[in-house]
């Protein structure tokens, strides 16, 4: 997302006027005590002061008592019957790793959601402000590009309903249209959020729902806007706005998740309060709504609908990447890629080298001309690229300043051509993990080979060794703290003269 973007445009979040009950949210107004979302008489009492509801269903007893004290006229309605929505997501909790994968999380990555709730107090709001009074939103973005590896990283943004219903789609998405673009996901506001919280490493956000299950659920939380005058001072998420991290906002992002995640403590607050009969609430619920209806309940268990598998979120980062490639030894390269508009901080490494890797889908067309490697993903019979051979000697011919051409295949596979010589094929080798083999996206491996020949300077005789010793004996690269192994093959004759 351009920063110049968010700043041309006030995206406070608007006031849409739905107000959806949140026990800890309170409403200025006047000298009165504020009332709480959810607890107050405006909202549990009819104009003649009798309750609304024939039951008012709560999480915990801390709500019941708080409700007493509200609005005791309508304290007899009180249900205790749980939270089936974090029933659900603890239920979910098993197939995390199938949520990561689904957003295209490799191993080894780390996924930080970015989490904003509706109110102009929120992170999306003027709550997510700076102290020099610029956008925390845009400043974040900006810093997750430049300071965030893109292999080591992954990152998602929740968004609540009211957040998309207030500006519309079109605007959120050209907002975040270049964080996009460099690789972060949009989450369905609806359908999408439990399975991203569940596959987070950590979660920067503010004073929403969201934000307090990720902590419920044990997940490092830093707060990005915490709004503690907006809060009932007396609700569970007040105090766990209170000791919560915060965000420095002027501090680097970089080593601030790090140590958010080392140093992590969960809590003990939001996983008591929450809920106090996890995995309850469906055989509660149900009970609930038959006695009120005056019928017997079905013989068969009680049950909520599993959280769905989502669609696959694929991670490719369409802007140039930056990368900084070192050679550490024969055959072996560290390559670190960042999506930033400007090398990272630490990328002029003296032990190390730059070059630019572009998406051929990117929208900054005349980097194109000026990238050392030219790459793209697709399934190696798609008709529209001829093959995968083809494809690499089309740009190569297309963009003369390019070195190498991939043609990424699959989640651990690709065609590479190095200007001058034949197509290669490069595929990761399985190692003791089951999943290594798409360890890293394999258009690092490109970035890898041409930093090794790159390495042996102009002499073509030497590119040539270097290329042979790599089909020889393979190539390892490095990225972060992971070590990958790649087996490189040269094409089929059938393939070599395509």
């Amino acid at each position: 997302m351009a920063s110049d973007t968010l700043r041309g445009w006030q995206h406070r979040t608007p006031d849409t006027g739905h107000r959806t009950p949140d026990t800890g949210h309170r409403i200025e107004g006047g000298a009165v005590p504020a009332p709480v979302f959810g607890l107050a008489p405006e909202w549990l009492l009819t104009p003649r002061g009798t309750p609304l509801a024939d039951a008012l269903v709560l999480s915990h007893p801390e709500q019941v008592e708080r409700l007493r004290a509200a609005c005791p006229e309508a304290a007899p309605t009180a249900v205790l019957a749980g939270d089936p929505c974090y029933d659900r997501i603890l239920a979910a909790r098993p197939y995390r790793a199938r949520f990561r994968r689904a957003l295209g999380v490799r191993p080894g990555q780390r996924l930080v959601l970015l989490n904003s709730t509706w109110n102009p107090e929120s992170l999306f709001g003027d709550g997510g402000r700076a102290p020099d009074g610029g956008d925390v939103v845009a400043a974040l973005l900006d810093r997750v590009a430049d300071e965030f590896p893109v292999d080591t990283y992954r990152f998602a943004a929740v968004l609540h309903p009211n957040i998309w219903h207030g500006h519309g789609p079109g605007q959120i998405r050209s907002w975040l249209d270049r964080a996009r673009r460099a690789g972060m996901a949009l989450i369905d506001p609806l359908s999408g959020w439990r399975q991203a919280l569940l596959a987070a490493d950590a979660v920067i956000g503010d004073h929403g729902s969201v934000t307090y299950y990720a902590a419920a659920l044990g997940t490092p939380v830093l707060l990005g806007a915490a709004p503690l005058d907006a809060l009932d001072p007396d609700a569970p998420i007040s105090s766990f706005m209170r000791e919560a991290p915060r965000l420095d906002p002027e501090a680097p992002l970089a080593a601030q998740i790090e140590e958010l995640i080392v140093r992590h403590r969960p809590l003990p607050g939001p996983a008591a309060f929450t809920t106090s009969v996890p995995g309850e609430s469906a055989v509660r619920l149900r009970r609930l709504f038959y006695s009120m209806m005056g019928a017997a309940e079905p013989a068969g268990p009680a049950s909520l609908k599993p959280l769905p598998l989502p669609g696959y979120e694929a991670a490719t980062a369409t802007v140039p990447l930056h990368v900084l490639s070192r050679v550490l030894g024969p055959g072996e390269v560290a390559i670190t890629r960042w999506a930033g508009r400007r090398p990272a901080t630490g990328a002029s490494d003296p032990g190390g080298e730059l070059h630019i890797a572009v998406h051929e889908d990117t929208r900054d067309v005349e980097q194109l001309d000026l990238a050392d490697v030219v790459f793209r993903d697709g399934a190696p019979d798609d008709p529209r690229f001829g093959s995968p051979s083809v494809w690499t000697t089309e740009v190569l011919r297309r963009h003369r300043g390019c070195s190498v051409a991939a043609y990424v295949t699959g989640p651990s596979a690709c065609v590479v051509q190095v200007r001058g010589e034949a197509p290669l094929h490069l595929a990761a080798v399985p190692g003791s993990d089951t999943e290594s083999s798409s360890a890293v996206d394999p258009a690092v491996h490109a970035s890898a080979l041409h930093a090794l020949l790159a390495a042996g300077g102009h002499d073509p005789a030497e590119t040539g060794r270097r290329l042979a010793r790599v089909v020889s004996d393979g190539l390892s690269v490095r990225t972060g703290t992971r070590l990958h192994h790649v087996r490189v093959v040269p094409p089929a004759p059938t393939e070599a003269g395509a």
